[in-house]
């Protein structure tokens, strides 16, 4: 782990900055209970709208409520089903690709279902969901959830496709090894970096997908804050009280884009040959450009001999 940070400081500040934001935010909505903080659902209503404030350091909401209190309270929320949907969508993904890229006779099937799943966009596709399953936190995670998943399982497919003409694993079937060691050792194993990637991506896309969710009146029911209701029950007061709508989209804004950055952070650093052949493919151009020596656009070339 102190490699990894260091290396991340090293080639990447601004995704180690994001990594130390997306720790922050973390850290207070663990430890909210503890931090002091008036409770989310304390109604004021003499201090409502009340603008930032020594009181209170973000202002007050429409019933009176500390702003700040609610804000680092609706990350408990968004992050846990960020975290579910993260954590639900890997798992199905990764079993469903595995037996995609691994027996023939699935293949077909399974990826006719998922190019089905991601021709609708997601977010009508979650609305739908939900509407099916019901308003509900855990609802909201499975409807996220199986929204999100195709995406992971065409990654692990890609992956159980090129490792499983591997000599590795052709060696392994030749000692008689099962297809469920084979595929939980040998091809999972090999094929986790892009796994973990395509997590943090998960991860951010499933935040937002719940505050908007939640903006539409689907998500998490009031009282209980998330970033998205509080977006809902802001987005009126824009022009007399706009910290009411700014800092709950700041909170979101920022754990999306850090998840983000992290991500793209992960995939270079565990693909670096990648990284090098993009800069190496740079240089050439650039330094024909320079030089004159390349094609002009619009001339003719030189004529074959």
């Amino acid at each position: 782990m102190s490699a990894f940070l260091r290396a991340l400081v090293r080639r990447r500040p601004i995704a180690a900055a994001a990594l130390g934001v997306l720790s922050a935010v973390t850290l207070a909505a663990l430890l909210a209970p503890v931090l002091g903080l008036p409770a989310p659902d304390r109604i004021d209503m003499a201090g409502r709208l009340a603008p930032p404030g020594p009181r209170h350091p973000l202002g007050t909401d429409n019933f009176g409520r500390d702003i700040l209190s609610r804000v680092i309270y609706s990350g408990r929320v968004s992050l846990l089903i960020g975290l579910g949907v993260m954590v639900a969508s890997t798992a199905a993904g990764t079993l469903v690709g595995l037996t995609a890229g691994y027996y023939r006779r699935v293949d077909a099937v399974a990826m006719r279902i998922l190019d089905g799943l991601m021709s609708f966009p997601a977010i009508l596709l979650a609305l739908a969901l939900v509407a099916a399953l019901g308003v509900g936190a855990r609802n909201e995670i499975i409807a996220i959830a199986l929204v999100y998943f195709p995406r992971t399982a065409r990654i692990v497919r890609g992956s159980t496709l090129q490792l499983k003409q591997r000599a590795f694993v052709e060696a392994a079937v030749a000692l008689g090894e099962g297809d469920g060691r084979i595929l939980a050792v040998h091809i999972l194993g090999n094929a986790l970096t892009p796994l973990i990637v395509q997590s943090t991506f998960v991860f951010a896309e499933a935040i937002l997908a719940d505050a908007a969710l939640s903006f539409l009146g689907l998500g998490v029911r009031p009282p209980t804050p998330t970033w998205g209701n509080m977006l809902d029950d802001a987005h009126i007061y824009l022009e007399t009280a706009p910290w009411f709508v700014v800092f709950p989209g700041v909170a979101i804004v920022l754990t999306v884009l850090s998840l983000n950055l992290v991500g793209d952070a992960l995939r270079d650093l565990a693909d670096p040959h990648a990284v090098a052949s993009r800069r190496g493919l740079a240089r050439p151009r650039s330094a024909a450009a320079a030089s004159g020596s390349g094609p002009v656009r619009g001339l003719p070339g030189p004529a074959p001999e």
